[in-house]
């Protein structure tokens, strides 16, 4: 399975990365920010490689507010054949629903 990370979190990203490949799974690419993986996702679509999922955090630079979901709502719309799974440590329910409202196939963490 082909993987994108988007975690602000050096050292979570780079776990997440390790058991992911530990598991089988082609970590494609890790990114910081959202405004990094819609760019990312773009250019894997132009190299005809997209991801099978995106794995993002909820919060992510430079607000820390809900960058991550915009991006996976985004990502949603833009490449419905992409999984998106979201990873947070806070418990919103309004971003689960905002993230849900449009997807069946996207997964709300906390």
């Amino acid at each position: 399975m082909r993987v994108v990370i988007a975690e602000d979190s050096v050292l979570l990203r780079e776990g997440l990365t390790r058991l992911l490949t530990d598991l089988g799974h082609d970590v494609v690419a890790g990114v910081g920010d959202a405004e990094a993986l819609l760019k990312t996702v773009a250019y894997l679509g132009a190299q005809d490689a997209l991801p099978d999922v995106v794995v993002a955090d909820v919060r992510m630079p430079p607000t820390h507010t809900d960058e991550g979901v915009r991006a996976a709502v985004r990502l949603r719309k833009e490449y419905p054949e992409i999984g998106v799974l979201v990873l947070s440590q806070y418990v919103e329910e309004q971003y689960a629903t905002e993230l849900l409202a449009g997807s069946t196939r996207a997964s709300a963490i906390s």
